[in-house]
């Protein structure tokens, strides 16, 4: 693993990076409103991730610092990787805070079930899901709250 990939290979860099991607420029300020947590913990991690080369601050007026992509790698196995542990994560710190939110985010939508699929229809479903959830993006978030929508679909291997 180069040390650019050691650098990505944590669940908040990562989820900085796919925000940065999608952006172009962030704040730590708009990365805690996006992604949830602190400003504070967004700030640390963009300066891990300077400190290595792959993202850097961006001129702009008063106390804003936004940041921009430099070069990043990318693969599927470890985009792959770093998702997984950023929903893991992600999870567990709502089970942390699940019973300080607000009462109408008290609650989740989970389920689980065993379905048997041919690997042509795996490959549906999961496009199936990614144009339900698309359709829930770019939408006005008044009213709204950041939401993880996380689907595994996985062979059940003997």
């Amino acid at each position: 693993m180069t040390e650019e990939q050691a650098a990505l290979d944590h669940p908040v860099r990562a989820a900085l990076v796919a925000l940065l991607r999608s952006r172009g420029t962030v704040t730590s300020t708009e990365a805690a409103r996006e992604l949830g947590g602190s400003s504070g913990l967004y700030s640390f991690h963009l300066r891990q991730l300077a400190r290595y080369g792959l993202v850097e601050e961006v001129a702009a007026e008063g106390r804003a610092r936004p940041w921009r992509l430099r070069g990043v790698p990318e693969t599927e196995a470890l985009q792959s990787s770093l998702h997984r542990g950023l929903e893991d994560e992600s999870y567990q710190h709502w089970l942390s805070v699940r019973d300080r939110a607000p009462q109408r985010w008290r609650r989740d939508q989970a389920f689980s079930e065993v379905v048997y699929l041919t690997p042509q229809e795996l490959t549906e479903l999961g496009n199936a899901v990614r144009a339900l959830v698309a359709g829930y993006s770019g939408r006005d978030q008044s009213g709204r709250g950041p939401v993880a929508a996380v689907a595994r679909f996985f062979p059940l291997i003997d």
